[in-house]
């Protein structure tokens, strides 16, 4: 016999991992709202501003704004299967875990992959990333903006000019820094970037916001492959068609676009959430809340080196979002994760490959990127580093993390 749980209940947690984060009270309000239908006009005025939104957001004047119904993997992979034709080459530079994410959409996408590669902590130099473009010849630079595993930021505006002088197109995702770090997508000359809501945007995971410029929007229809059903007379076929259904960029167009031709049923709930994630961004100004994420992310510094923790990676090239700190010798890293989260309802991070084990991950973003949570967050860890023997100054951590603030006002 079935055993019938009882209604959602879950725990109160201060999520200060790399994500996801605790979402914004409004963002959770706006997907409790009432669903209508996929063609209702409340719903596709509700698209149309979205899109609006995510315009500021990014930065661009890209009509082709929207959302990929699905996580920021989604998004990934709807640029990648849709702007990778098979037989293509795709430059990755890998400086963490998910460039080499990148690297494997891009070879299931039937792509000639090449990647390059540098320590973990550090970053590339565009003229490393131009040499490879030269030595390469691809057709499209795939690389991560930010790579929550190391907590690098990789800087993006001088590639645009390198990828047009190349003829190669330029894709970013940008999952773990847009809302929270610069983002100028026009500026910086990018053809393509995704995203998903659950770090510095305040949301949950299931939504991805995507952003493709005019030459991208080119390829993808010329790509072009309307499915039997929906298809009406003169709508292309290539021959070359996206060999994925879902993801299939040209389709999502036509979707959001003047079209409206039906390509899956819209996330309602997700498009809500997605929409307050971009209007409260908005409304406090995205510069002020890069600021804000700015802030919070220094002061979380000068907390964990102020309890005598060793940052990882190149600092001058750290998201301001999140910070790895090398766990003291002596310390059981996953017991001491565990004893914030059951003690005091906090929740850090560890980290992949390499770093599994011998780093702490803290993140400062979205909805968590203020004050109390950053000095909190502080407390418990000095209270936790104590009881596992480590010896950090009384008060350390928040002190200095305060001075941040007050220096900052």
């Amino acid at each position: 016999m079935t055993t019938i749980p009882g209604p959602i209940d879950p725990p109160t947690r201060l999520l200060m991992g790399p994500g996801p984060i605790s979402a914004y009270p409004s963002v959770l309000r706006a997907m409790s709202a009432p669903l209508v239908g996929q063609y209702d006009p409340f719903m596709t005025t509700a698209m149309a501003q979205t899109q609006e939104l995510y315009r500021g957001v990014w930065s661009t004047a890209n009509d082709a704004t929207l959302l990929v119904d699905g996580t920021s993997r989604a998004g990934i992979e709807a640029a990648l299967v849709s702007l990778i034709r098979p037989g293509d080459r795709v430059l990755v530079p890998v400086f963490g875990r998910f460039g080499h994410l990148l690297a494997e959409i891009a070879e299931r996408a039937m792509a000639e992959v090449h990647t390059i590669g540098t320590a973990w902590g550090q970053v590339f130099t565009p003229s490393a990333i131009e040499e490879a473009i030269e030595r390469v010849r691809p057709a499209v630079l795939a690389i991560v903006q930010g790579d929550t595993s190391t907590t690098m930021n990789q800087p993006l505006d001088e590639l645009g000019a390198i990828c047009a002088k190349h003829g190669v197109l330029f894709y970013t995702d940008a999952t773990a820094t847009l809302g929270g770090n610069a983002f100028e997508a026009d500026e910086w000359g990018l053809d393509a970037a995704t995203a998903g809501l659950q770090k510095c945007l305040g949301g949950p995971s299931g939504s991805a916001p995507i952003t493709l410029s005019d030459r991208a929007v080119a390829l993808v229809q010329s790509r072009k492959k309307i499915e039997a059903g929906i298809r009406e007379p003169g709508d292309p076929s290539a021959p070359d068609f996206v060999r994925s259904n879902y993801f299939d960029l040209g389709m999502i167009l036509d979707y959001w676009g003047p079209r409206r031709l039906n390509h899956h049923t819209e996330a309602t709930s997700m498009l809500y959430g997605a929409r307050e994630c971009a209007r409260v961004l908005l409304l406090e100004g995205r510069d002020a809340v890069i600021e804000r994420h700015r802030i919070a992310g220094s002061a979380m510094l000068a907390g964990v080196e102020a309890l005598g923790l060793a940052v990882f990676g190149d600092v001058a090239h750290k998201m301001n979002n999140v910070v790895a700190v090398e766990i003291p010798e002596g310390v059981p890293g996953d017991a001491a994760r565990a004893a914030l989260l059951e003690d005091f309802g906090i929740e850090i991070g560890t980290s992949f490959g390499p770093l599994h084990g011998r780093v702490w991950r803290i993140g400062t973003m979205g909805y968590n990127a203020r004050k109390d949570a950053v000095l909190t967050t502080l407390a418990a860890l000095e209270a936790v580093l104590a009881r596992f023997g480590a010896v950090v100054p009384t008060g350390g951590g928040v002190e200095a993390a305060a001075g941040v603030y007050a220096g900052a006002a």
